[in-house]
């Protein structure tokens, strides 16, 4: 199955949902699937689910092409619902979920004073970010709603080798960078790395990480970084560009990548998250891979 049949298959996925070809639609998904739902309970739900739904929009939200799983997501053309469809290399269709969007226009609209660099070198991918639950998993809360999540990809892939050791990951001990010159308020640096890769430590969610205070009421947060890399310290002044530490997976992180986000408080679960305005005026989202401070998208 070659990724030129796959997008075929997605391509029909959103007009059978709004054609009420529901029973097909089922057919086509995988048996473990079939097996968790059945056909009349997804018929039922997603025949109500679409029933005020006329189109969704011409084009997907975001596609996640990894690990030969292939996630696509679209979006109605009122924003008010979202499908998402993870289909493997077969052509099955392994995952859908219907979901119910809330936005936050208040806040959407809103922009960061200062303009941020991209806080690494070189070409990353955007796993989770936007302004939509179905493409950024943060959006649903408040103090990270504007979070973007980077990884390493190469041909679809964010590791080579054994997947359980965080040095087979791409990403895994890159530099990250200081994203906007300020001052460093706080740094931890002594949370081990999870190993192996796919434990999770919820009891430090952030892991290691660097926390800027800007100025203008504006925190920088770049979390999840490599037991013992942070090369500064809290008073430090560093400017846009400098190291800062190394991309790790310490924290409540499922594999190497790095957590950025921008906050107008420097308490992590008190402050609100605030949508970043890129250096290079860049509208980043899911599906985007992007490179350091250039303009390049691919």
């Amino acid at each position: 199955m070659t990724t030129c049949d796959i997008s075929a298959i997605a391509e029909r996925i959103p007009l059978a949902c709004t054609s009420g070809q529901f029973e097909l639609l089922y057919e086509a998904c995988s048996i473990a699937f079939r097996e968790e739902v059945s056909k009349e309970e997804f018929c039922s739900y997603a025949s109500a689910f679409h029933h005020d739904i006329i189109h969704y929009q011409s084009e997907p939200a975001s596609v996640v092409s990894i690990g030969g799983i292939v996630r696509y997501v679209w979006i109605t053309d009122n924003n008010q619902k979202g499908l998402s469809a993870a289909i493997d290399t077969s052509g099955t269709i392994i995952g859908l979920r219907l979901t119910h969007l809330t936005e936050h226009p208040a806040t959407d609209q809103a922009k960061s004073h200062f303009r941020y660099r991209l806080p690494f070198h070189g070409r990353w991918f955007t796993y989770w970010g936007g302004k939509n639950e179905l493409i950024n998993y943060h959006y649903a809360y408040e103090n990270q709603r504007y979070a973007f999540d980077f990884i390493i990809l190469d041909h679809g892939r964010s590791a080579t080798g054994d997947p359980l050791l965080n040095e087979s990951y791409f990403a895994y001990g890159k530099p990250i960078l200081a994203p906007c010159a300020g001052r460093i308020v706080r740094v931890v640096d002594d949370i081990p790395d999870n190993a192996p890769v796919g434990v999770r430590n919820e009891e430090q969610p952030a892991g290691n990480y660097v926390e800027i205070d800007h100025g203008h009421h504006e925190f920088s947060l770049l979390a999840h970084l490599q037991y013992h890399s942070i090369a500064v310290g809290p008073g430090d002044y560093v400017q846009a560009g400098d190291v800062i530490g190394l991309c790790g997976n310490s924290g409540n992180s499922s594999e190497p990548h790095l957590h950025f986000q921008v906050s107008n408080g420097s308490e992590l679960l008190a402050a609100k998250s605030i949508p970043i305005v890129f250096e290079n005026g860049l509208e980043l989202v899911q599906g985007m891979s992007v490179e350091g401070t250039t303009v390049r998208i691919y």
